[in-house]
């Protein structure tokens, strides 16, 4: 028999705020997490993209001094957002053979590796730090949370690009509904403002380039749009079962009705135009619960403004729900956050997770002229979701043709 499962804490430190709420409150308010860059670096290696969208709170501010010495920027936004989801839960009283960390990242310990590489080469060998590969690892960040928290049940790490924190997100359901772990952490983290990164995705045309205004330059649907916003930062969530978690009385913002994960086998870096295999995982994260596409009253699209990507997933949501897809409304919040890579699908399950807590569809910033190709209902200001039991899903779309989609309800 499947078991329900529910979130009951969330934590984010993000382009918008610091902490969760802080994130979702200035994504209500229209705010922009994009801002000129002012590193040093920018000027040194002439870097041809000068805008991003950087955590608004130094990990230095949170964090002691030592956490931040011997862990990678990764780590330290993961460390962050976990920390806050744990006790937003009431750091739950689980045997730690049954708490479980499920964590992804799409890239991992890029500062660590890449200052390594520049000190051997500029100073040698021995000048090397002993921590730098346990600082680079991609599991480097789920090491640090399990460690934190005393999860001994597993700990594990997702790698899907873009798609990564979303299957994260799947991934924990199905231990859960195994039986595998009573409580999980899953979320994601990514810390790729650097110039290596900005420069590959320069090359590739996939940034913006209204440096002139960064405020406005992720323009998801919009006929100007050209480019995503490189964004940082890490979103987590504590997933447990219903019965765990009204044993122990505790709150619970939404549940979780499960996640599907499936492929293109398409292309490296663009998505499959007609959408077909991103359709059939939001079909399966809806339908697997045993819910009607119908009764899907919210969309937090992947939507990272780029010309094609849009197009795709409109055609995928098209395959899915057909004309009704017009009637339902969609948020595109990279428009905010910019596109945290593989933490971009916690971030966005934390928006869908607040919309349905409070029953408001959160805006989509800079959309001046909507694309005449893609009839979805964008929702441009704060809206009210109706009332009854709603569900929402939550896309996430990345390089190598990775599809996940999470499913959530009220509770």
């Amino acid at each position: 028999m499947s078991k329900r499962i529910v979130v009951t804490g969330i934590g984010a430190t993000s382009p918008l705020g610091g902490t969760a709420e802080e994130s979702w409150q200035a994504l209500l308010g229209g705010a922009s997490g994009n801002r000129t860059l002012e590193q040093d670096w920018v000027e040194k290696w002439q870097v041809p993209i000068t805008m991003a969208a950087q955590i608004k709170v130094p990990s230095v501010d949170v964090l002691s001094r030592q956490e931040t010495k011997r862990l990678d920027p990764n780590s330290q936004f993961a460390l962050t957002a976990a920390r806050e989801a744990w006790a937003d839960a009431g750091a739950p009283g689980v045997e730690p053979e049954r708490l479980g960390v499920d964590w992804a990242t799409g890239i991992g310990g890029l500062w660590t590796l890449l200052d390594a590489w520049d000190t051997l080469r500029e100073r040698g060998p021995r000048r090397v730090l002993p921590m730098t590969v346990p600082m680079l690892m991609a599991n480097g960040a789920a090491a640090a949370i399990s460690m934190d928290i005393g999860a001994r049940a597993f700990s594990r790490t997702d790698v899907s690009a873009c798609a990564s924190s979303t299957e994260s997100i799947a991934n924990a359901y199905d231990h859960l509904q195994a039986g595998n772990a009573d409580v999980i952490i899953a979320g994601g983290s990514e810390a790729c403002i650097h110039p290596l990164p900005i420069a590959s995705f320069a090359a590739m045309q996939a940034l913006s380039k209204r440096l002139d205004d960064p405020a406005t330059a992720s323009r998801p649907y919009d006929v100007s749009r050209d480019g995503f916003v490189l964004g940082e930062g890490a979103a987590a969530v504590v997933l447990e079962t219903y019965e765990h978690a009204v044993a122990r009385g505790a709150k619970m913002y939404a549940e979780l009705l499960g996640g599907s994960v499936t492929s293109d086998a398409y292309h490296i870096t663009a998505p499959d135009p007609q959408g077909s295999a991103a359709a059939r995982a939001m079909k399966a994260a809806v339908e697997n619960a045993g819910y009607a596409l119908s009764d899907v009253a919210h969309i937090n699209a992947h939507a990272t403004s780029t010309p094609v990507g849009d197009i795709a997933e409109y055609n995928a949501l098209r395959r899915v729900f057909g004309e009704a897809v017009e009637g339902i409304p969609v948020s595109a919040t990279k428009a905010s956050t910019g596109h945290l890579l593989g933490g971009a699908g916690a971030i966005e399950a934390i928006f869908v997770i607040k919309a349905l807590q409070e029953r408001i569809a959160p805006p989509t910033i800079n959309l001046s002229e909507q694309d005449p190709e893609i009839h979805l209902d964008v929702v441009t200001s704060p809206r009210a979701l109706p009332a009854g039991d709603v569900v929402a899903i939550s896309n996430s779309f990345g390089f190598g043709g990775h599809n996940a989609v999470a499913a959530f309800k009220t509770v």
